[in-house]
């Protein structure tokens, strides 16, 4: 679905992307993650053919970009760096006219473009949860409605890809939600989705597929149920967790107050010894790195953070 071969791109002597090898499979939920600055919003428009590359290759859906750009970029839906709309019209007024530019309206001929206009464009909103929009101004809308809308765009299509930077920014904790949920339709409907995100939790619970950048490169590209497989360490919180270090002698790996970590593989094994011995467990299972845990040990600190020499 998307492949790059040494992708690179240098602005004078900054190289913002440094050979990066992308793999998003056909139906993946694949999310981009790294710190300000490591190059993920610019591979982004390179890949939609807003920037291009210094040197190596890109594919879309098997084709390469910009090459085949006017083939295979219809067929992608995407929201970069915030929603673009002409702020003294409504929303609708806006993805009618986005829909009217699209392609191939002139072989659908200006009728039946015309009839099927209105139908698409209330169909994107519903989808996003404009659907009872008023007449007001996009200027007039929030930063949430505007991202809304901007998602709304990006579906007018029926993507087969969708490409999206930030897609829930400026969204309250119900809207983030809702996205989520309208993503993951998508995706089981067939859409490959793609997006970067600082909310590493969102990514978390959303995502099948990460890569992480750092300072250019595509540090890390694995499928999310390995990341987050267990360790092979159970954590054990305990008001008597100086009697479970005793009992669990030489498997405690580390002690921070009333919680272990210990070596092992099944919980529930351990919980009954412990139990059997008269110990108080308040919580235990089995030990997984969170997304955070993965990206700060494989990133450094983004380009916004300026430190004394």
């Amino acid at each position: 679905m998307i492949a790059t071969r040494g992708l690179t791109k240098r602005f004078g002597r900054i190289t913002a992307v440094n050979d990066v090898g992308l793999n998003v499979r056909e139906g993946d939920r694949y999310g981009l993650l790294g710190p300000n600055g490591s190059g993920k919003t610019t591979v982004v428009r390179m890949l939609l053919g807003l920037v291009f590359a210094t040197s190596g290759e890109i594919e879309l859906f098997g084709r390469s970009v910009p090459r085949h750009a006017g083939q295979v970029l219809p067929q992608v839906g995407a929201l970069v760096e915030g929603p673009s709309a002409y702020g003294h019209l409504p929303g609708r007024a806006n993805l009618m006219l986005l829909d009217a530019a699209g392609p191939g309206l002139a072989a659908a001929g200006p009728g039946s473009a015309r009839r099927g206009r209105r139908l698409r464009v209330d169909a994107a909103l519903e989808r996003v949860g404009l659907g009872g929009i008023d007449n007001r101004p996009v200027k007039a809308y929030s930063l949430g409605m505007r991202q809304r809308l901007g998602l709304a765009a990006a579906l007018l299509g029926e993507p087969r890809l969708l490409v999206l930077d930030e897609p829930t920014n400026g969204l309250d904790p119900q809207g983030i939600r809702e996205i989520r949920e309208l993503l993951e339709q998508l995706n089981a409907a067939g859409t490959t989705v793609f997006l970067c995100s600082h909310l590493l939790t969102e990514v978390e619970q959303l995502c099948t597929r990460v890569g992480m950048m750092d300072r250019g490169r595509l540090v890390l590209e694995e499928e999310m149920d390995d990341l987050r497989a267990p360790t092979g360490r159970i954590v054990i919180h305990s008001p008597d967790a100086d009697r479970v270090a005793a009992l669990l002698d030489g498997r405690v790996e580390l002690r921070e107050g009333d919680r272990l970590l210990v070596r092992g593989e099944d919980p529930a094994a351990v919980n009954t010894r412990l139990v059997e011995a008269g110990l108080r467990i308040s919580e235990i299972h089995r030990e997984r790195r969170s997304l955070e845990q993965v990206m700060l040990q494989v990133t450094g600190p983004g380009s916004d953070r300026i430190d004394h020499d």
